[in-house]
């Protein structure tokens, strides 16, 4: 496996590798490593010939009071666990490489990025969709693999390549989750073995949830309240929101579609902020 640090060597070996005929596969990551980007990763290896995994904690998406300089961080970790799981690249540039001091050019995709995740981090999602079209232009995917844990996210990202024309695949792939239902995350780390047992509330909400809307007689807001007993059960710092989504728009259900309902949540224990969702079919 090859490491790569900076962004013309990159791009040099992106042209090389299609220029060859080879089919090249985006991971994007913030690095610290788990078993839910080993899955990623194991998804890219069947999606094309070269899988890429970006290992990049991106300031921009950070607010001034959030975790940037705290994130987890373990290059050597991460790049033991991507080889292992068959990663051909890694792309590993620093801060200076990807932002010049004068960096001033961000990418909006509107009103979708203030709300739900926007509503409690204004600035996110822009950080987030610059960095991941500085990826796509070093990098030259034909397909980019990304989590369905960050569901807005991968609506996001889904609606710049369409909007801005990027010829790239998109690939959401399964929540990864631990034995007791905790959606893995990098953040879990933050947590006590307390908070971590705690935690499991989000699961609990969720699959409560899927059994009402399976059942079919409720209001959203029934639900939701239901979903807040059982998350306030385990003493969280904060619930930030629980949300009912459209997965096809991202706006927020007024009323029961036949098809397919996204439920989401964000809870706070202690400092940590956890995030979550459910992709549940009616039919």
């Amino acid at each position: 496996m090859r490491i790569v640090t900076d962004v013309l060597s990159m791009q040099r070996e992106a042209e090389r590798l299609r220029k060859s005929g080879q089919r090249i596969v985006l991971v994007p990551t913030m690095g610290y490593l788990h078993a839910g980007h080993e899955s990623l990763i194991s998804r890219a290896r069947v999606l094309g010939d070269v899988v890429v995994v970006s290992v990049f904690v991106n300031p921009t998406q950070f607010a001034p009071n959030e975790d940037y300089t705290r994130y987890p961080r373990d290059f050597k970790r991460d790049v033991e666990l991507a080889e292992n799981a068959g990663a051909h690249i890694i792309f590993h540039p620093s801060v200076e490489e990807m932002y010049t001091q004068q960096h001033s050019t961000f990418i909006d995709c509107g009103d979708v990025t203030q709300r739900f995740e926007g509503a409690f981090r204004p600035t996110h999602f822009r950080g987030v969709t610059t960095v991941v079209a500085k990826l796509f232009n070093i990098t030259r995917p034909h397909v980019a693999v990304f989590g369905q844990k960050d569901a807005q996210q991968a609506f996001i990202i889904k609606k710049m390549v369409s909007e801005l024309n990027f010829d790239i695949e998109i690939v959401v792939a399964p929540i990864v989750r631990e034995v007791n239902g905790l959606a893995l995350s990098s953040r879990n780390t933050y947590l006590s073995p307390a908070e971590r047992e705690r935690a499991t509330a989000l699961y609990r909400a969720l699959q409560h949830s899927k059994k009402r809307i399976l059942e079919g007689f409720f209001t959203w807001d029934v639900i939701r309240n239901e979903m807040r007993t059982i998350l306030e059960e385990s003493n969280p710092t904060q619930i930030d929101y629980i949300a009912f989504i459209d997965p096809a728009t991202f706006e927020e259900l007024t009323t029961v579609p036949q098809g397919t309902v996204l439920v989401a949540l964000a809870v706070r224990y202690g400092s940590t902020r956890l995030i979550d969702n459910l992709l549940i079919h009616r039919d």
